[in-house]
């Protein structure tokens, strides 16, 4: 007998996950993209499994928009195991080294102005960056080791939160492309007794904080109680992660022709840069950037719904 195939729902917007343990990005994404049974879906950027925590997740329309999300800053909650760095950098490896923990916490409060503001790094081995079309962390689960450049994030505020023996727990704000098990690893290296991350928190994903995220058993609940469509409460708007931009609104005549790839005038329109853009009726039909003579080009659309 001929399997019925699944005809899925075309939804947009935002879902702010609050990512399990245990999970990889996508397959958190393909659980909620079931649930919603949405037609399609697309991540803000990879988590680790061992890290939990902030993960937009958009669906239809909000797909166009989320590199915006995944070029904006982090925030993080890390516990670093002191006295042992592993093959890894987090809980998940072999133990490598294992060297007496002697530092207290004054002396970890004096190591962390160095890793604050422009800092370099080397990307992990164990890392989704790709050589010759392959991870790395394919090539360094078959023992090969191969050189990375060092590339430069910014790491716009780093706190010890508490200390505890060989424990230590930071809160870190940084820019995009930031690897914090290199960071523990390399704070651990500055003590003297290496370290690697015990645990990973995302506290915060651009505009999004924890206290928005929704948990996956909830997601389960409301969809065993309603169905696809009451997960559809949980969705934010496309333009949600974009709330900081400027917002520009059109008269029926210009919503048009922008809409049809012309860049128009707007009164009140910033001078330069990228802008939010509502039609007459304050719908949001997409985003677009001032150009020198004054003028709105539309960047990315959204059709109509």
């Amino acid at each position: 007998m001929a399997q019925v195939k699944r005809i899925r729902r075309d939804v947009s917007g935002i879902i702010l996950l609050d990512k399990p343990l245990g999970f990889t990005s996508n397959a958190a994404l393909q659980k909620v993209r079931w649930l919603l049974n949405a037609e399609k879906a697309g991540h803000t950027g990879s988590l680790d499994p061992l890290a939990t925590g902030v993960l937009p997740l958009c669906f239809g329309e909000a797909t166009k928009f989320s590199q915006y999300l995944l070029d904006a800053d982090k925030g993080y909650e890390t516990l670093m195991q002191l006295g042992q760095t592993t093959t890894t950098g987090d809980a998940e490896g072999e133990v490598l080294l294992q060297r007496e923990v002697t530092c207290s916490r004054a002396d970890i409060e004096a190591v962390l102005p160095a890793f604050r503001g422009e800092i370099s790094q080397i990307p992990p081995m164990y890392s989704a960056l790709k050589r010759d079309g392959q991870p790395l962390y394919k090539l360094a689960r078959a023992g090969v080791v191969v050189e990375r450049e060092a590339r430069s994030v910014t790491i716009n505020s780093l706190q010890l939160l508490e200390f505890e023996q060989t424990q230590a727990r930071l809160a870190v704000s940084c820019t995009k492309g930031t690897y914090i098990r290199t960071l523990v690893e390399d704070i651990g290296e500055q003590l003297g007794c290496g370290a690697y991350v015990a645990q990973l928190r995302r506290t915060q994903a651009g505009p999004f904080a924890l206290a928005q995220t929704v948990t996956l058993e909830e997601l389960e609940q409301v969809h065993a109680e309603g169905g696809n469509e009451a997960v559809d409460r949980f969705l934010l708007p496309s333009d949600s992660g974009l709330q900081h931009w400027p917002i520009v609104q059109f008269s029926e005549h210009s919503s048009f022709y922008w809409l049809n790839g012309q860049p128009v005038r707007a009164p009140e329109a910033p001078q330069f840069g990228m802008v939010r853009v509502q039609d007459h009726n304050g719908r949001f039909i997409g985003i677009g950037e001032v150009s020198e003579d004054g003028r709105i080009a539309p960047r990315r659309l959204i059709r109509s719904q």
